[in-house]
């Protein structure tokens, strides 16, 4: 069983996989898995070599954990956390921990083995992200989780493991440090000025236009203020929303135009780059707000994090916003969005 254990100093939750400890031998870097046509674990005819799954779009007829689908979740086979069992929270004289308790499962995109967000059809990148809603509500109804994380890692450089197209879920029995600073500074903003900071920012960038990437009618592309890493870029909804699985139905085919568009010029523009993709809400019980502006996090992996960065929490970024923003806006990537 996975440990959950709290830095006393930072407050900074860690999983601590106590089940699969690895010798100072075992940290060789690990490649990217390319698979030959039929042995890869998430293509057709491969549904046995998976946890069944958890949900299934597009299969009509036939028996679970066969062909035909079109998007399925599955159980991750190696997870990070345990989905059996109790919190079981206890102290070491100073120290706080957890039994490893949450859910981890991989949501495949496409039985299609090259393909990418960027190259799949509209209408099936909106079958993910209603797939990432179907899974959110459906472990929301577990009173154990606190947060649903919702990532893809594209590329090897991104932490891939495996080159069919996919996305993770990880729900967690405690809100992420990271998460709970952005929300409560987020809080902070709207008690002294009773507007949600997300909605300014949207607002300003309209008005200046430097940073904007994109927009279609209900969501917008922009390089943000101060980004971490060069191209970074968020996908914001332009009408305030506090939680991602709680949108409109029409707000999903919205997100899917500009979330494949964004991707292709990010493709157009750094010759189709390892990303990091997150989704960025609410935490559970908190999911109607009027503070916290869920939205999408992309992330090209073009710079390493070292020292300095670990050492002092700045980032150096080699690219000015202003200019990632033209370079992206400026790609010719065909009419993918309706642009307002």
């Amino acid at each position: 069983m996975p440990e959950l254990r709290k830095d006393p100093i930072t407050g900074r939750w860690v999983i601590i996989s106590t089940d699969r400890g690895k010798r100072p031998t075992n940290f060789v870097r690990e490649s990217v898995v390319a698979h030959g046509k039929g042995s890869c674990p998430f293509c057709y005819g491969s549904e046995g070599k998976t946890p069944p799954e958890l949900l299934v779009y597009g299969r009509n007829g036939g028996g679970a954990n066969t062909p035909g689908w079109t998007i399925r979740v599955v159980p991750n086979k190696f997870p990070a956390l345990g989905i059996e069992g109790d919190l079981d929270k206890e102290g070491e004289g100073l120290f706080d921990k957890m039994n490893g308790i949450g859910a981890h499962e991989v949501i495949v995109e496409s039985p299609e083995h090259s393909a990418s967000l960027a190259t799949l059809p509209e209408r099936t990148v909106e079958d993910v992200f209603w797939a990432y809603r179907d899974r959110m509500l459906d472990l929301k109804n577990d009173r154990r989780f606190r947060y649903v994380l919702i990532f893809k890692n594209h590329g090897e450089a991104a932490g891939a493991m495996q080159e069919h197209p996919h996305s993770q879920l990880i729900a967690l029995p405690i809100v992420p440090k990271q998460v709970r600073e952005e929300v409560d500074s987020c809080w902070h903003y709207y008690h002294e000025k009773e507007r949600c900071i997300f909605c300014d920012i949207i607002r300003q960038e309209q008005d200046t236009g430097v940073r904007v990437i994109s927009e279609n009618e209900h969501f917008i592309t922009l390089s943000p203020y101060a980004p971490r890493f060069p191209f970074e870029v968020w996908i914001l909804p332009r009408v305030h929303g506090s939680s991602f699985e709680n949108n409109q139905s029409s707000m999903y085919s919205a997100l899917a135009r500009m979330t494949k568009d964004t991707l292709m010029r990010l493709d157009a523009v750094l010759d189709r780059p390892a990303y990091n993709l997150m989704v960025h809400t609410s935490p559970i019980g908190e999911e109607i707000n009027d503070h916290y502006h869920w939205h999408i996090e992309i992330i090209p992996k073009l710079t390493k994090i070292a020292g300095f960065e670990w050492g002092t929490g700045f980032y150096i970024n080699p690219t000015p916003p202003e200019e990632a923003a033209r370079f992206l806006r400026e790609a010719q990537v065909g009419a993918t969005a309706e642009a307002e």
